[in-house]
């Protein structure tokens, strides 16, 4: 059995730090975010860990992440694998027949396809963070079976598994519900193509997954 580490939210935070100042985020408004998420969240229907640990717990899970690579490696996936999609995955996984067991995202993948899944079975875990309050406030209504996270500290009904973007918060989230086995596809960690800024997003997601996952995670 693999040596997983799972986050603790002190431990969490020392990161989190280093993450508002790397990037000038502001905690305050994540915390806003965070209030925002958990007062939507009232009026639909919520689901809670238990609940994603009930559909993970025991199973191998395979973690789709969006780069262009899943594609190709979408053909890993097994019958009998519990499947997490981060956020924009979800639109191949339903090109390909796919419907997603859980997805976690920002809502900054095509909306439409996230609320398909939803619809059609997919428990979606929602982040909320200082960039998408507007985007909570307009798709949060349309889902169900949704739980908050935050990378702040959690308040009611809001958690933190630890985790900064939306593929490392997958894998965060999955080592929480006690699965069999972890495998990673469509994650590129090294892509050139992107911005500065998703640059940098990339090499603090590669830490983090090293740090759950060990050196090596996101080979093919």
């Amino acid at each position: 059995m693999p040596k997983w580490v799972e986050m603790r939210f002190e431990d969490w935070d020392i990161i989190y730090k280093r993450i508002l100042d790397d990037f000038g985020f502001s905690r305050s408004r994540d915390e806003e975010a965070a209030y925002v998420l958990s007062s939507l969240l009232e009026s639909i229907e919520q689901i809670t860990p238990s609940d994603l640990q009930g559909i993970i717990r025991g199973r191998d899970v395979v973690i789709c992440g969006n780069a262009p690579c899943l594609r190709d490696e979408i053909k890993k996936i097994k019958p009998s694998d519990a499947v997490v999609a981060a956020d924009g995955a979800t639109s191949v996984l339903l090109e390909h027949g796919l419907i997603p067991d859980i997805i976690v995202t920002d809502l900054d993948g095509y909306m439409p396809d996230i609320i398909d899944a939803n619809r059609r079975g997919s428990a979606v875990v929602v982040h909320a963070h200082g960039d998408n309050i507007d985007k909570l406030k307009e798709h949060v209504p349309n889902l169900r079976h949704v739980i908050g996270t935050t990378q702040a500290s959690p308040i009611k009904n809001i958690h933190n598994f630890g985790g900064f973007t939306d593929g490392d918060r997958a894998v965060f989230l999955v080592l929480e519900l006690m699965p069999k086995g972890v495998k990673l596809i469509g994650f590129d960690l090294e892509d050139q193509s992107v911005t500065p800024r998703k640059s940098k997003k990339l090499r603090w997601a590669k830490m983090l997954l090293e740090t759950a996952l060990g050196p090596g995670c996101t080979d093919p």
